[in-house]
Order: C-alpha cells, then structure tokens, then sequence
C-alpha cells in the first residue's frame, strides 16, 4: 500500500491522527504513509515514525482554491498512492485525492462528498470518540464496529530528542533539581475551555511551597495569560516558575513537556502531546467532554463540573458565567494531585 492521508488542521487532531497511523503500519508493515497537512505539522510529523513523508499543504484551512487544488493533485499522480486517507470532514479536503488519481479514497460521509470518495463511511457517530473515528478508517466498513473501541486504539507517542532536551534546558536555564510541573493555561479554541489564570496561578504556587517547578507552556498568543500567572506569584515563588510561551517551536515543547512528572492542562493540543510524551494528566475539561476527545493516557487524571449546561462545545460561553470552569476551584484540582500515584 502507498497511502496518502489528508491530515487536520488543529495540534491535538494531529496527535490524535497518529493512532491512525500506527493501526495502519500494524495491519500493512510494509506500507508507505505520506500525510498531506499545514506547514506547521511538519516537525510533530518527523516525531512520528510510522509517517514516511510529511507533505506541505500550500493552500490555507479555509481556503478553497480549485485551481491550487487541482496542481496539488496531479503532482502527488505521479507518487502513485494506492490508498488515501482524508481525515477533515471537508468537501474540499477530498479533492485532491480524486485529482491525484487514487484508486480507493476512504473518509466519513462530512459535506457533500458523494463522488469524491468511494470508501464512504455513512455515519461516524457509531463512534464516541475523535480517535475510534480514525482508527475505524482503517477497518472495513463492514468490520469496523466490531474491530474498533477506544481501548483497542494504539495510542500516540510522539519520539523524544534527549541531546536537543539538554540543550533547550541550558538555554532557558532550567537546570533546577526540582521535580517539573508543566501548566498549560491556553485553548486555541475559545476562552470556554480556559481554566482562570488566577486558579493557574494558585495552583503553581500550592505546587512550588510543596518543592516542585513550574514551567508554563504557550503559544505567543498565551503570553499574557502566562505573564499574568507568573506575576501573580510571590518574588520567591516566581524564581522556581519559567515561562516559557512564545519563546519555543512547537516541536521544542514537545522535548520539553517530556521533562516533565506532571502536566496540568486545559483541553488543548498541548494537552494531547503531553499525553503523547507519556507525562502524568491533569486534564481540565470546561465547555468540551472527555468523552469525546480524552488524553489518550494511561495516566490520566480527568476533572470537570457536572452542572447542567455543560458540554456545550461553545468557544464562549452562551450564558456569560463560565462556571463549568470557575466551580472547578483549585483546591479540587490540588486534592486531586496530591493522591495521583507517581510513576
């Protein structure tokens, strides 16, 4: 088999897709597996070893772009893919594959993609998880249900880089003999999956009085939720917390949230390659569920509230209250550490 996959477009899909991968090199040892997907997916790829190919995706998420789509797919003919895999749910997603000749194109049925693929799955809620719905692409249709569980599901790990660990620890001078907390206080997604700052910043000064350190984990775009975390510590406190969001690639907050003991994050990619690192989980869950797209972990702690309005799956909050995250105070969350089993 020479497979194309059209992967997604958000970090924790992406890390989520290589459960995909791995049921694939399991079943076809033999298989090649190229993965078409932005840019930037680019290093966590390489961490994967199953993908053989890591392809760059010119054309933007939300742009259509036929003509772009078109040479895109007459130049992957002449790889002479057998299979293709498209994971976004996308009518446009499922173009290139058809431009590029591929003889069998296998997705779940999204929009209006009768033609475009002839492996149609009809209905991806037989599955309840994210990750069961990949995985299940590379099942029969008619064996998929049968074959596939969230428990059966091979589970993401990305590959670590010991020699570039120890590099980025001298740069950022993270040389401290305390065990490593990582927080992950960022959601791309919305503010409706972001835990308070102020609750972050109780929790990593609870975790430094207890003789742990605090490295905070970040896109540029998390920068002020970081810095204000940080800020709300004490002097003394702030000299055991690194903040360490926007100064890093993504590929390097994979080596370095593979230092940590523990990571205690919101529902975010970060969480997902925490999870693919094989840190301990605290996973924080506000509008989103668990239910849906777990830490794939065997050391997972997963903390929510019950109230009635949650899951929403909003960025924001429909009634303005956030209470699915702000009754979730630390102390439930501290109580929860201090009984987690260390590895």
């Amino acid at each position: 088999m020479k497979i194309l996959v059209i992967g997604p477009s958000w970090v924790g899909d992406m890390v989520m897709s290589q459960s995909l991968y791995r049921e694939l090199k399991s079943r076809h040892p033999k298989s090649t597996i190229d993965v078409l997907a932005p840019a930037w997916c680019g290093p966590i790829l390489e961490r994967m070893p199953e993908v053989d190919n890591a392809i760059d995706m010119p054309v933007g998420h939300g742009d259509f772009s036929l003509a772009k789509r078109w040479r895109i797919g007459r130049q992957l003919a002449s790889n002479h893919y057998t299979h293709a895999f498209i994971l976004p749910n996308s009518a446009k997603s499922a173009l290139i594959p058809l431009f590029a000749g591929i003889p069998t194109r296998t997705g779940w049925k999204g929009e209006m993609r009768y033609g475009l693929l002839n492996d149609l799955r009809p209905d991806k809620r037989v599955f309840q998880y994210m990750v069961e719905r990949y995985v299940a692409l590379a099942s029969t249709k008619s064996a998929m249900q049968a074959e596939v569980t969230l428990e059966k599901c091979l589970k993401p790990k990305l590959t670590i880089n010991p020699k570039q660990q120890d590099i980025l620890r001298q740069r950022f001078s993270l040389i401290s003999d305390r065990e490593i907390f990582g927080l992950c206080p960022g959601a791309e997604f919305g503010p409706a999956k972001r835990w308070p700052s102020h609750y972050y910043a109780e929790l990593a000064a609870d975790l430094i009085t207890r003789g742990k350190q605090i490295w905070l984990f970040g896109s540029q775009k998390d920068q002020e939720v970081t810095q204000n975390i940080r800020d709300l510590l004490s002097t003394e406190h702030q000299s055991h917390c690194f903040d360490l969001a926007g100064k890093t690639t993504l590929i390097e907050v994979v080596d370095l949230l593979a230092c940590c003991h523990t990571v205690v994050s919101n529902d975010s990619g970060l969480m997902h390659i925490a999870a693919a690192v094989d840190c301990n989980i605290v996973a924080i869950y506000g509008s989103s569920s668990p239910q849906y797209t777990p830490a794939l972990s065997d050391n997972v702690i997963t903390l929510n509230t019950d109230i009635e309005c949650r899951p929403c799956f909003k960025r924001e909050c429909p009634y303005g209250h956030l209470n699915c995250l702000n009754q979730l105070t630390p102390d439930k969350v501290i109580n929860r550490l201090k009984t987690q089993q260390t590895k």
